[in-house]
């Protein structure tokens, strides 16, 4: 599931995680490493392949040759930040985009529900649907989900994005942003190249672990994480369904054999996530939906052994790997200030899902209209320094949005709470709602009010365990999240 959401880069690590989360006797641990060495069919095994950049004529700022100012620079060229860019230039407006390697592919994957794509116009970026999704909670009890299902084509999505900037009359520059300083009018961003790129307003969308866009001091990040080992991968066969992806597998099964695994996964729980391409290639992915701390990815990838062992999947070839980490939830960026973010740098991923990418291009609109007129495009009056960015700010994280977070971080401080059980029955009651809630609430577009009301349906479908889990575990989170609609009303 988690490659259906923002992935940071691969190279991206988390500072000082435990290799072994529960501190357990040495026998244990020799116990691990003998058992291990019959899971490792495809852990040695490397990618055999490398997408190549696109082949385009950007065009490119020459600092010798133009203008170095611009009324906005935009710093990364992610989907989130293309999306922004070519929003922007559709304003009339100068717009500069700055990225190491603006034509270098994407490196993880993306999967996105069929209709969300289509409001956004993106349903040619495509590359494969499947009409159901499945989710298995036990080996008794499966679930269909009647909502179509897909995997973004990166190199399609790209391109789009990379020719509407274009047409758009946004420039590139090729260079990795090394500082950013701002007087009151206007800012500096300078470049590892030593060149120096002057603008009204700068808009960070180059990710998570950005040191330009600033969190208070005084409210720690407090994140929690999502993580997650994929595989792209040519195998014998597998047992899936090639009319339905899998969104989530919480079965177990695969662990009878092994006490301490199974012992550790019933108290963090992953599950596998699988899009089968046809009967010999399939993308398998088994993820810790959400922790804190994170759970350790060598246990991720010796657990997701173990699953296809016993699945009877057999990798000969591995194309393509994923190595993930979703920061979600924790506290928003300082607002305002004089870098805007946006995308996972500003917090906007459901931090009870992971879900990022339609979420952040869908906000992408809203805040190049906002910027686009502050700057004074499509007619609009010049505004600039501090009133351009608390009004750009407000674009990205409107008072109803900012709500809607607060509820969707309770809900994972209840989910990190769940054991394997709980989460099962939390699911089985989650995906019995009416599709409108599930739906809405898995594509980040229900208000406070219907978040409201999605939970006392949730509490009324869920069974006897799952409603003692809900009071149980709830009280704690639920009481931070009205201390914080409280402060966000008053401030």
């Amino acid at each position: 599931m988690a490659n259906s959401r923002f992935l940071l880069s691969p190279f991206f690590s988390l500072p000082q995680l435990p290799s072994n989360p529960i501190q357990s006797p040495s026998k244990n641990h020799l116990q691990i490493h003998s058992t291990f060495a019959k899971f490792d069919n495809f852990l040695d095994l490397k990618p055999e392949s490398k997408p190549k950049p696109l082949k385009l004529d950007l065009p490119l700022f020459h600092p010798y040759y133009d203008r170095s100012r611009f009324d906005v620079v935009v710093v990364g060229a992610g989907p989130i930040g293309l999306r922004v860019a070519e929003q922007l230039g559709g304003f009339g407006i100068k717009v500069c985009c700055v990225d190491p390697s603006p034509l270098s592919p994407w490196s993880n994957n993306y999967g996105v529900w069929v209709d969300e794509f289509e409001d956004l116009g993106l349903e040619d970026c495509l590359h494969k649907t499947w009409p159901m999704a499945s989710l298995y909670l036990s080996d008794e009890k499966v679930k269909y989900l009647d909502r179509p299902y897909a995997q973004v084509s990166r190199k399609k999505l790209k391109m789009k994005l990379m020719e509407e900037c274009i047409r758009k009359g946004v420039k590139f520059h090729k260079a990795k942003v090394w500082e950013i300083n701002h007087q009151q009018f206007e800012s500096s961003v300078s470049c590892n190249d030593g060149t120096e790129i002057k603008s009204n307003l700068v808009i960070d969308a180059s990710g998570f672990t950005s040191k330009f866009t600033k969190y208070s001091d005084s409210n720690p990040r407090n994140c929690a994480f999502q993580i997650a080992h994929g595989i792209l991968a040519e195998v014998d066969h597998h047992p899936f369904d090639l009319n339905k992806m899998v969104l989530m597998d919480w079965r177990d099964t695969h662990l009878n054999n092994e006490p301490y695994l199974r012992q550790h996964n019933k108290e963090f729980p992953t599950f596998l996530y699988a899009m089968p391409f046809d009967s010999n290639l399939i993308f398998l992915e088994e993820t810790s939906l959400v922790g804190r701390p994170a759970l350790p990815y060598t246990v991720v990838k010796k657990r997701m052994a173990a699953r296809l062992r016993h699945l009877g999947i057999k990798v000969k070839r591995i194309l393509e790997e994923e190595k993930c980490v979703i920061p979600m939830g924790g506290a928003l960026p300082e607002m305002p200030q004089a870098v805007v973010g946006v995308g996972g740098v500003a917090g906007m991923v459901n931090p009870a899902s992971g879900y990022a990418v339609v979420k952040g291009m869908a906000a992408a609109g809203r805040i190049a209209r906002v910027a686009g007129e502050g700057v004074g495009g499509g007619g609009g009056r010049m505004i600039r320094g501090r009133a351009l960015e608390g009004r750009v700010w407000e674009g990205v994280w409107p008072m109803e949005e900012r709500n809607v977070r607060e509820f969707y971080c309770f809900g994972m401080e209840i989910l990190m709470r769940l054991d394997l059980d709980g989460i099962r029955g939390f699911f089985n009651a989650f995906f019995d709602l009416e599709p409108f809630y599930w739906e809405g609430f898995l594509s980040s577009r229900l208000s406070l009010l219907e978040l409201a009301m999605l939970s006392l349906s949730l509490y009324q479908h869920a069974s006897f365990r799952s409603k003692l889990d809900i009071l149980t575990k709830s009280p704690l989170p639920l009481l931070q999240m009205m201390a914080n609609l409280t402060l966000q009303a008053l401030g």
